[in-house]
């Protein structure tokens, strides 16, 4: 069966992007605990794309089943996890990319670049970084893993948070800071 990319944010209510999340079915990356580990010889770039062995990974099927197998340890090294093992893979900047945002009522919803959605809030809060002459944006995701807000994505937010009259935006009750540190 192809695969069909999820509707547009913009277009959907909050319950229905809430619906979408629920819908994904993710693997229990995080309960699995195997003892054989090794290199995936694999490596997700800062913009996104995944490679294997220096060649581009260019089938979008391929990179979503691989990227809901993410999990990024304490150290902050990320794998991919099945039950059977562990694989290191290198990754550039973050393994995720925010493409989009919309905020619908009290939340604000991201659309990543393997088509999930996010809706941040106390699981999944933003975080600015950088300086504030050269910011950087992240939402968390999942297992430890980030998506950077890309340029357009963070424009967006900025809109966001000016309509307030404020340099922070709100979601799920909580607030961010869209000032780096």
């Amino acid at each position: 069966m192809p695969y069909e990319p999820p509707p547009n944010l913009a277009g959907l209510s909050l319950a229905q992007i809430a619906d979408l999340i629920a819908a994904r079915r993710l693997p229990p990356v995080d309960q699995w605990q195997p003892t054989r580990t090794g290199d995936s010889e694999m490596r997700i770039a800062a913009d996104g794309k995944w490679f294997h062995q220096g060649g581009e990974i260019t089938r979008p099927a391929m990179v979503r089943a691989f990227a809901s197998l993410l999990r990024r340890d304490e150290a902050g090294q990320h794998w991919l996890v099945t039950p059977q093992e562990m694989l290191t893979i290198a990754v550039d900047d973050a393994p995720f990319v925010a493409v989009d945002v919309v905020e619908q009522g009290n939340a604000l919803a991201f659309r990543l670049n393997t088509d999930d959605t996010v809706i941040a809030g106390p699981d999944h809060p933003i975080i600015a970084r950088g300086n504030p002459d050269v910011p950087a944006f992240y939402l968390a995701v999942r297992y430890g893993c980030e998506a950077r807000l890309n340029r357009s994505t963070y424009a967006q937010l900025v809109e966001i948070a000016l309509e307030g009259a404020s340099l922070s935006v709100s979601s799920m009750g909580e607030s961010f800071s869209l000032v780096p540190a």
